[in-house]
């Protein structure tokens, strides 16, 4: 078995490591998560927006599931915002999620 570290190679450069969107793993995942909670997950959009320094992640559902994605007291909204932040965080970035009407 080989160490994982030593089978990256070092000479490989990765030439788009700097033109990478900001909060992208971040809009991923959280596409990911609330199409698993919904009903219509072909109805979910994740629109990305970004200011300085900080990205906003607004999502879109169908009508019928936006309660589903809000929860009881907003408590499954609050985990979403939660874990993405966490999520953008590993990227670096400051997001924050809104849950459009």
């Amino acid at each position: 078995m080989t160490d994982f570290n030593n089978a990256i190679d070092e000479d490989e450069v990765d030439d788009n490591a700097g033109n990478r969107i900001s909060g992208g793993v971040s809009s991923s995942a959280l596409e990911y998560i609330v199409k698993s909670i919904v009903d219509d997950p072909e109805a979910v959009v994740v629109e990305t927006e970004e200011n300085a320094g900080s990205v906003m992640l607004r999502v879109h559902v169908a009508p019928d599931d936006k309660g589903k994605v809000i929860g009881k007291r907003g408590r499954v909204a609050m985990s979403l915002r939660t874990l993405i932040r966490a999520v953008g965080s590993r990227e670096g970035s400051n997001v924050s999620v809104d849950i459009a009407d």
